[in-house]
């Protein structure tokens, strides 16, 4: 492997050294390039190696089920030999980089060598398209697939599947447009007077034309992987992934009842408003208790006694709830009345689901810690425009993590993504030691009070939990500050889906 991602004396923590800040912004990028790239193939390899490793135990329904599977494991063939060698040659360029002098202020392959491989992604779409359609077709609901339904439910509980399969289907659609932006910022870096500069600009517009063929299908996407998701972790959930219907917002609210406020998770959609309990079964999964349409009611701050109250009328009933701040009270309200305002279009929709029942068929498996139960804990709130947020806010890389009260620095492989921080003992190691939900969590720097003195660190916290982590450059610093700071912490701002793309109201 490339120095960059090597684990040679990584014994003793304490003893890594920072990168020195003299080498070129360039060479900062391009490893980012380098560190996501090895976090995104190990993706790819949850569902080429791993997945086809479960397929090999399928016992009776090995042959039905390979033959289902064919499609998704032919369409990836391509996909991960591009970025198998795009990451090998990622890792030459760094290498040949990092054997010059640190005070080498450009790298004349790098352009060049850019361009090649996004003309190169390009050629990639028909495959990054067919993958769309297995997305799609995984996404249905038909008599004869209960025995894939089934493997992969149970393929998602191994910890190697360290997020929902879905979620890792998308990731090969999402990679085009963390290029694009990584792109767009070494463009921002090179002056037109360069010599890197205009093979850059022009792969950037080769990744931008990819993006652009697949960002409107991705909201689209990602709309149908959170409904189907929580059409799974919801007891009385079914058929919440009916067509047309669009996910907005998820998140804690406070109901108001004669015997106090209530804690209760809310889910929006383009048709109703959804309200669970917290159950008390096996799998500690929420159960639905109230489905409201949305055409016809209205919601209107309360100016209660409560704070951060405002009331929910509709035909069926009346509901006072409470949020847990003014800036998540005014994004559930504006989500609400901007849903409200849509509504008759999606009244027959909303009509057909609340004839639905409300009782989940028992058996099937859950993921305990879902991000339902996040936003249950930390009293937050999710939407749409934020997942997609996330989507292009992802990262990876080596990082010294320090718990508050302890004295020396662990060193561990860390992957932001999904709201979620992955801890891995290396970047060669299959499935996390831990994970860290940020949901709630703020990113500042460290303070005078606090018990670090090291240069590039930042501080998580949320109560009475606080982390540290330091990173080997400012650039890399201010990268995990900015993208934390954007994947967790986005406006959350309404927007609905159109054939066109995301409408923001």
């Amino acid at each position: 492997m490339s120095p960059t991602l090597s684990d040679s004396g990584s014994a003793r923590a304490d003893d890594v050294e920072e990168t020195s800040d003299k080498m070129d912004e360039a060479y900062y990028i391009t490893k980012e390039i380098l560190s996501t790239e090895t976090s995104h193939l190990k993706d790819i390899e949850v569902i080429t190696l791993w997945l086809e490793k479960a397929l090999s135990k399928g016992g009776n329904q090995q042959e039905t089920l390979e033959h289902q599977m064919k499609p998704l494991f032919s369409c990836m063939d391509p996909i991960q030999l591009f970025h198998q060698e795009f990451l090998q040659q990622l890792e030459d360029v760094l290498s040949l980089w990092e054997g010059r002098s640190a005070r080498t202020k450009d790298m004349q392959i790098l352009g060049d060598f850019m361009l090649r491989n996004m003309t190169a992604l390009r050629a990639l779409l028909p495959s990054l398209h067919k993958l769309e359609e297995v997305f799609l077709e995984m996404q249905r609901r038909c008599p004869g697939k209960q025995e894939l339904d089934t493997l992969l439910q149970e393929f998602e509980q191994q910890r190697v599947c360290y997020l929902p399969f879905s979620c890792l289907l998308l990731k090969s659609l999402q990679r085009p447009l963390q290029y694009e932006k990584l792109l767009e910022r070494l463009c921002r870096h090179y002056p037109p007077s360069h010599h890197d500069y205009n093979n850059c600009q022009r792969a950037l517009g080769e990744a931008s034309a990819v993006s652009s063929r697949l960002r409107h299908r991705l909201l689209h996407l990602q709309n149908l992987q959170r409904l189907d998701q929580l059409e799974k972790d919801l007891l009385g959930g079914e058929h919440l992934s009916s067509p047309g219907r669009e996910f907005i917002r998820e998140g804690c609210l406070y109901k108001l009842t004669k015997s106090g406020l209530q804690q209760r998770m809310f889910y929006l959609f383009s048709d109703m408003l959804l309200y669970t309990r917290k159950g008390l079964s096996c799998t500690n999964q929420f159960r639905v208790h109230g489905r409201i349409p949305l055409h016809g009611m209205l919601a209107e701050d309360s100016h209660s006694s409560v704070p951060h109250c405002f009331t929910i009328y509709s035909a069926q009933t009346t509901i006072g709830v409470a949020a847990s701040s003014q800036v998540d009270m005014r994004r559930w309200l504006d989500d609400l009345n901007a849903a409200i305002s849509r509504a008759p279009r999606y009244s027959e929709l909303s009509a057909l689901s609340l004839q639905q029942p409300v009782l989940q068929a028992p058996g099937q498996n859950h993921h305990p810690n879902t991000l339902s139960h996040v936003c249950w804990y930390r009293n937050q709130s999710v939407s749409l425009t934020d997942h997609i947020t996330m989507m292009e806010n992802q990262l990876s890389g080596y990082l010294l993590r320090k718990f508050k009260n302890s004295n020396g620095w662990q060193r561990l492989w860390v992957i932001f993504t999904n709201f979620c921080l992955y801890f891995y003992k290396t970047h060669q190691e299959d499935a996390p030691l831990a994970s860290l939900p940020l949901l709630g969590y703020t990113v500042s720097v460290p303070t005078f009070s606090d018990p670090v003195t090291c240069r590039h660190v930042f501080k998580l916290h949320f109560k009475s939990h606080v982390y540290f982590f330091r990173a080997d450059s400012e650039y890399t610093w201010r990268r995990w500050m900015e993208v934390i700071r954007r994947g967790v912490s986005s406006p959350g701002k309404i927007g609905h889906l159109a054939e066109d793309g995301i409408i923001v109201d």
